[in-house]
């Protein structure tokens, strides 16, 4: 046979042999070698073959056996590993991805998924696969290792598939499965932490700060936000991501934490993208740091308010405060106690972010209040490099210590009595019929001292009184005279004429 290159193959003990070989196979392992004599009786006897084999001739057989089948056979399933957790089997129709060592019964290796360094993927029980594989990976688990025997006549048959396999050959295949899903499968929710409180759940539309892992069902991890020390975020339910993340992350708190398992056709596909191979199921381990709406506005929660609380604070007062800034996870960003000192602002002056200008307004002394900022109205979507992440919502909670009171809108300085009529004359001091910067400083330092005068509290003094002299030179020169020197409801009065 070996001349031929082709095993013998026959069923035994239904007279397909001579009697002696019948005989001397029955009890045989695969595998095992015999060396058979057998008289002529039990052979060609005294007629011989001619040409071949003499009348009377004793017969000499080295017998190796390679394979073995009954026609009553069935596929034969041996599970060598099975994990703990087991939530779902496959069934008819599901998609599977697997690898496979594939030998015949004498240990000859004729394919190997993990020589191609790719996964056999196909539906089970459909008939994309010889009958034996289709049974055999029917109830398996994913990480479920299993050697499958199958018969020929549930293979490859008489035939063989014309290649590497030949007729009437059994072949086993040394199974793990990988993957599994079904194309029917929607995404599956598994909730690992929810926080006691939730005021308020994630809709599409909204924007997400979160971590995750992500990994395949077999526990390969292919991607991680905390590996790159920072979150991922996105838009969710418009379409920013795939699918079934799009799907599987509304609904969530901030702090929640959640696992989404998404299968291919809600996830990359059939293609697979990076480290994702095709027809993948993935599972995200997802975190939720903070979310908000671009239509968010201030949150205001006041914690504590004075039984006296009659003077509120507004644009332009002078505030002096205490605050802790934290992020919506609670991860405390600065805190005032901390450095031993307030923080002081012009309300409304854009000296602190348009959320803090906001969470301030209609304050009093001694109030506490917890003010929650969308990043749209704090740092936006670049943050501060170093100190606050990248489309961040803010906390901070909030004391009051001091206000002092601002003067109208538009004005840096006020009289507090009456304006004397020789305003001008008392401001040049040389009366040279001009006004110097320094000369207007000092007459404006002196009503401050004295009490005649008050300026906007919390800006430079030098700034202002610069500020307001440049306004009454005209020209530009360096020097005010009689002419270009005006009050301010002076020019608000000439500007409403001129209207």
């Amino acid at each position: 046979s070996y001349d031929r290159g082709s095993t013998f193959n026959v069923f035994v003990g239904k007279g397909q042999l001579i009697a002696g070989m019948d005989k001397a196979l029955v009890g045989m392992c695969v595998n095992e070698r015999r060396f058979v004599k057998i008289p002529p009786k039990l052979a060609y006897g005294s007629e011989g073959v001619p040409g071949v084999i003499p009348p009377n001739a004793v017969l000499h057989f080295d017998v190796l056996l390679v394979d073995l089948w009954n026609s009553e056979d069935e596929v034969q399933v041996q599970t060598y590993f099975k994990p703990e957790k087991c939530p779902r089997t496959v069934q008819v129709s599901d998609f599977v991805r697997y690898h496979y060592n594939g030998t015949f019964l004498d240990g000859t290796l004729f394919d190997s998924s993990h020589n191609r360094m790719r996964t056999y993927d196909t539906y089970v029980g459909i008939g994309w696969l010889i009958p034996g594989m289709d049974q055999g990976l029917l109830g398996m688990c994913v990480g479920e290792k299993r050697i499958i025997t199958i018969p020929p006549f549930l293979a490859y048959g008489e035939e063989g598939d014309g290649k590497e396999i030949p007729g009437q050959a059994s072949l086993v295949f040394d199974v793990v499965l990988l993957d599994l899903h079904n194309p029917k499968d929607g995404i599956a929710i598994e909730n690992q932490h929810v926080p006691e409180s939730c005021e308020r759940r994630s809709q599409t539309g909204d924007f997400l700060r979160y971590h995750y892992n992500g990994t395949l069902l077999d526990g390969t991890l292919f991607d991680s936000s905390y590996s790159r020390n920072r979150t991922y975020d996105t838009y969710v339910g418009k379409g920013y991501v795939i699918a079934g993340m799009d799907e599987g992350l509304l609904g969530v708190c901030t702090g929640e934490k959640r696992r989404i398992i998404i299968p291919p056709h809600l996830g990359y596909g059939e293609e697979g993208r990076g480290k994702i191979p095709g027809s993948a199921v993935l599972v995200f381990d997802i975190h939720v740091v903070d979310f908000h709406n671009p239509s968010d506005s201030v949150s205001i929660t006041v914690n504590y308010k004075p039984s006296n609380c009659t003077v509120l604070s507004k644009k332009g007062d002078y505030l002096k405060y205490h605050y802790n800034a934290s992020l919506l996870d609670g991860t405390l960003l600065d805190s005032t106690h901390s450095l031993g000192k307030t923080y002081n602002i012009v309300l409304g002056s854009g000296q602190v972010v348009a959320g803090m200008d906001m969470g301030l307004q209609d304050m009093c002394v001694g109030e506490r209040r917890t003010v929650v900022i969308p990043p749209h109205l704090g740092y936006g979507e670049d943050g501060v490099e170093g100190e606050v992440p990248g489309s961040a919502v803010l906390v901070f909670d909030i004391e009051l210590l001091e206000l002092v009171s601002g003067l109208p809108e538009g004005y840096m300085f006020v009289w507090n009595g009456e304006v004397s009529p020789n305003l001008f004359e008392e401001i040049d001091q040389n009366h040279d019929g001009e006004v110097l910067l320094e000369e207007f400083s000092e007459y404006i330092q002196a009503q401050v001292d004295s009490g005649k005068g008050k300026l906007a509290p919390g800006f430079d003094f030098e700034k202002i009184v610069k500020n307001m002299f440049t306004n009454q030179d005209r020209d530009g020169n360096g020097k005010v005279t009689a002419e270009e020197f005006k009050l301010k409801d002076q020019e608000a009065k000439e500007e409403h004429d001129e209207l």
